[in-house]
């Protein structure tokens, strides 16, 4: 019986989710302490600034595509008909990859306008012409990625992300030891061309994993008797316009609520920096303090979300297929496990912070502010966890727009915080903002996924 349960895929690709993400995290992490102590407060909040752009690309690019693949490849592998399960990854890699290189093209043209007007500094520009050369390859990764998550073999993403981290952060390194030796002044940059890397490792390992499938499900002697047996081109062609209007269905409203948070989200990055200013801080000062917080606080409280991302990203199709069959007392138990475990999580990672917040601060970052910081958002981890597991489940019971509405509200309370409060209270309106939008968001998922508990409960 515990030989079946670990067997579960549930289980075994959270394990092999959460180990691969906490490896990457603990990477990162390290990276990003490397990163403030090269390049500064101020290098990191310049950093941080880019972190838009790239979000807003993969929502227009690959978000709703990915999804849109993971899903009717799963309906497609369960009846063996992997023929059907390849042209889909084909329809929708076709989709976004042109999407992605209309995006390389308009970010790398226009990066000075973006840097100017959009992220309001114009030392960003020369990130962004970099940036928008990983937007293709990350178009690739994630297309294969959706696949692979549809049959549920998540080893693949789980390696491709640890290949992406390694790569990333080895190339930084060896660029600025070579900066180094030959009396080379490193900058910011280097750290974005070494996410560039990073990506071209990633998209290598999904490729080969994916010809590697193709040639597992598709032996040669197989190859040889289809190309005898070839479509005409017309019939093709129309079976491909057939999966693409249907993953472009369910892919276009995805993308577009993607796509709406992140806007959202965008201008509460770019404008932290403009309140902290009308605050009264300079330039510098105000960039320092948003590196300080996104750069090095908040990396350190989202560490251990690495096991409920893991869990929320396997929970919805499981949720889901449970939902489908009927199994309505699965779906109570998955709603309340979620609900006890995260809270058990939470708190135990908040008493910690609150206990070693500032010692890690002072040794990790050297800065007392990171530790102020990270003291503060300690509250938050409960609530945090808690809202990212009952969204997967509320989405995998169907319940997309009810979970996108609460973002929505959410980030729209926040951004009061950094439109009116940072100016009054400095960075500390901000974190309140953050607090009391996590708690809100908790509570909206928490009362809706009581409310489908009790009516199955009692049906």
């Amino acid at each position: 019986m515990t030989l079946k349960k670990w067997s579960h895929p549930l289980v075994t690709g959270t394990v092999i989710l959460t180990v691969t993400g906490l490896v990457s995290r603990f990477i990162g992490f390290f990276y990003r302490i490397f990163l403030s102590n090269v390049f500064g407060a101020e290098g990191m909040g310049i950093y941080q600034l880019i972190s838009p752009v790239l979000a807003l690309s993969f929502s227009l690019t690959v978000s709703g595509i990915q999804t849109a693949i993971s899903k009717y490849v799963a309906s497609e592998t369960s009846t063996r008909d992997y023929k059907a399960s390849f042209r889909t990854l084909w329809a929708g890699f076709l989709v976004a990859m042109a999407l992605s290189f209309a995006c390389t093209f308009y970010i790398y043209l226009g990066a000075d306008h973006i840097a100017r007007v959009f992220l309001m500094e114009e030392r960003t520009a020369p990130l962004l012409r970099i940036i928008a050369l990983s937007i293709p390859m990350a178009t690739v990764h994630s297309c294969i990625n959706g696949y692979f998550y549809g049959i549920r073999k998540t080893a693949i993403p789980a390696f491709s992300q640890l290949a992406e981290q390694i790569c990333r952060v080895g190339s930084v390194y060896l660029i600025y030891f070579i900066c180094k030796r030959h009396g080379l002044t490193p900058t910011i940059s280097f750290a974005v061309v070494g996410l560039v890397i990073g990506e071209s490792a990633s998209m290598i390992v999904s490729v080969v994993a994916i010809l590697a499938r193709a040639h597992q499900v598709f032996p040669a002697s197989l190859l040889g008797r289809r190309r005898q047996n070839t479509q005409p081109f017309c019939a093709v062609i129309t079976v491909y316009q057939h999966i693409t209007k249907q993953l472009l269905r369910l892919a276009v409203p995805l993308s577009a609520n993607r796509l709406v948070l992140n806007l959202l989200q965008s201008v509460e990055a770019i404008y932290i920096p403009n309140r902290l200013m009308a605050y009264g801080l300079s330039n510098a000062n105000a960039l320092s303090v948003y590196g300080v917080l996104t750069g090095m606080s908040l990396p350190l409280i989202l560490f251990p979300s690495a096991i409920t991302n893991s869990i929320s990203v396997l929970l919805l199709p499981i949720v889901s297929e449970a939902d489908a069959s009927g199994n309505q007392a699965a779906v109570r138990r998955a709603i309340l496990t979620s609900i006890r475990c995260c809270l058990l999580l939470g708190f135990g990672c908040t008493a910690m912070f609150l206990l070693f917040g500032r010692l890690a601060g002072r040794l990790l970052f050297h800065s007392e502010l990171a530790g102020s910081f990270i003291l503060t958002l300690s509250f938050i981890c409960p609530f945090m966890y808690i809202a990212s597991t009952l969204n997967s489940i509320l989405n995998g019971l169907g319940k997309t727009v009810q979970t996108f509405l609460f973002s929505v509200i959410s980030l729209l309370l926040r951004l009061l915080f950094v439109f009116f409060a940072i100016p009054a209270y400095g960075i500390k309106g901000y974190l309140w903002g953050i607090l009391a939008s996590q708690m809100l968001q908790t509570f909206l998922c928490t009362v809706s996924a009581l409310c489908i508990s009790h009516r199955t409960h009692r049906a």
